[in-house]
């Protein structure tokens, strides 16, 4: 047996009988450790990112449930400004300072104040929702790709819920392109990114214009006319919830609520030279989740416009048909690389979660593991078809952890309280993250599930009036979930450590 091997050999019995946690410990992890000095990178950088990211093939997804939600021009114009102002200042005052003082990932930050158990636990669920969201940017990119081939994309508006043999191994190709550049790292997604990103508004914005005059707009003294008539309409489709300015902003503040108050962009901006950095991320919004959103809108509602007028029954508006009818193939490419400059940062960062759970495997093999489960949901139509409902859970759900690491880091030594006490004490689980985390997101919940499924109604009767009156709204929890987490945990860790005098001390 060569020397080589023996090491091999001898280095993985050594590491047999050690716990999770200890195996935590001894693996060296870059996220671990901050960010050197000579690895940070500048404006144009974070531009290019979140321009790449946030310009994605989804938003002709987001765009087209709004209308068929049946929001009207008011409320998608003056909603999602809202929203998306939110979503920018969340980035800029909340997760980029943080990320730039400490320049750790987030899980490696969870885990100082939450202790190793939950991180795992986090880690885990979040590179399983991770795989999911980037499986949805594969499908959008695949009905791309489809297109120009004849090969139809499933409706699952219709009942079609499985893709054809042709279309999965499409998917599998896009898929596979995907993951090898997430496999490449973070400098590989950010070259990446500078190349495609700047010129997919263009695209959007081009294909909505040419779209227009098929709706009957001649000029801008008919389009707020014709907008409220036949795009944003007021009405939903059948089958459709209702959505009015509050739905539009929260889901603008909401769908990447888990990236800025849940600080999960911590891992990227740990790479930034300053924290105003986080401004950076108006690119992303405001071209991306306001225009982006605005033109896939009026693409859908111009395609179904002209499909129903030409006696098809049931229009498919899928990311490709609407772009190829509004662009031609620039809208075909515009998709399909959409698609992949959201999924690899998402696919990056699911691969980051893996390892956190599964440390004794490298980050390119969990992150090709990660890029199987990301093929797998992408074959899934569903997805698509309720992202919005899987953005606002997964928003909610993941969120709390994030506020414990902004009241760990700015109340805590105002309050007298040990910043990450888990560290410090060498405690495994955080009871007052569990009881903040799971409380959190559980009284939200609850308050929403009992109103929208009969079998949760029970609830209402053993309730005070006015909270059984409460008609809680998924897209409007944001604010009681960041402030319910908060108090908990708050609460929690001054009964923790309050009658712990080693905690006080430390916190001196």
């Amino acid at each position: 047996m060569s020397t080589k091997t023996e090491s091999a050999v001898l280095e993985r019995n050594a590491g047999a009988g050690l716990t999770l946690v200890e195996r935590l410990d001894k693996l060296y992890e870059y996220d671990r450790e901050p960010v050197n000095e000579s690895k940070l990178y500048g404006w144009r950088t974070f531009i290019a990112m979140f321009l790449g990211e946030h310009i994605a093939g989804t938003e002709f997804v987001i765009g087209t449930l709004l209308v068929m939600h049946g929001v009207t021009a008011a409320d998608v114009f003056g909603g999602l400004a809202v929203g998306n102002l939110l979503a920018v200042l969340s980035w800029t005052f909340m997760c980029a300072p943080i990320a730039v003082k400490e320049r750790l990932t987030i899980y490696w930050q969870i885990r100082k104040i939450a202790g190793p158990y939950l991180t795992v636990l986090y880690s885990g669920l979040f590179a399983l929702i991770l795989c999911l969201m980037a499986g949805s940017m594969v499908n959008v990119s695949t009905t791309a790709v489809t297109l120009p081939m004849g090969i139809d994309s499933p409706n699952y508006a219709v009942g079609q819920t499985v893709p054809s043999i042709p279309w999965i191994v499409i998917a599998v190709g896009v898929g596979t392109v995907i993951g090898v550049i997430a496999v490449l790292g973070f400098e590989r997604m950010a070259h990446f990114a500078k190349v495609v990103g700047p010129w997919m508004p263009f695209v959007f914005v081009a294909g909505a214009v040419a779209s227009l005059p098929s709706l009957g707009v001649t000029g801008l003294d008919n389009f707020w006319q014709i907008a409220n008539e036949k795009i944003w309409t007021g009405i939903p489709r059948a089958g459709q919830m209702h959505y009015g300015f509050w739905h539009c902003a929260g889901l603008a503040w909401l769908c990447n609520i888990a990236q800025h108050m849940g600080m999960g962009d911590v891992t990227i901006f740990r790479y930034a030279r300053k924290w105003q950095m986080g401004v950076c991320s108006a690119f992303g919004m405001f071209l991306g989740h306001y225009v982006a959103w605005i033109c896939s809108g009026i693409l859908c509602a111009a395609f179904v416009y002209t499909q129903t007028a030409a006696g098809v029954a049931d229009p498919n508006p899928t990311p490709g048909n609407i772009a190829m009818f509004g662009a031609g193939f620039a809208g075909i490419v515009c998709v399909l690389l959409a698609g992949w400059t959201t999924a690899n940062p998402t696919l990056y960062r699911a691969g980051l979660a893996f390892q956190i759970a599964t440390p004794n495997w490298s980050r390119w093999v969990m992150t090709l593991v990660a890029g199987i489960l990301m093929v797998v949901t992408a074959c899934i139509p569903a997805v698509l078809h309720y992202l919005d409902r899987i953005v606002a859970y997964y928003g909610l759900f993941f969120m709390p952890l994030g506020a414990f690491i902004f009241i760990d880091f700015w109340l805590f030594p105002r309050l007298g309280l040990a910043r990450n006490y888990a560290q410090r004490r060498g405690l495994l689980l955080s009871w007052p993250a569990a009881v903040g985390w799971f409380g959190s997101f559980g009284i939200c919940f609850l308050l929403y599930a009992k109103d929208q499924y009969a079998s949760m109604a029970w609830i209402n009767s053993g309730l005070p009036s006015f909270l059984a009156n409460y008609k809680a709204d998924l897209f409007l929890q944001v604010l009681p979930a960041w402030l319910i987490a908060v108090v908990l945990y708050t609460v929690c860790s001054l009964i923790q450590q309050w009658f712990n005098p080693i905690a006080r001390e430390q916190s001196k």
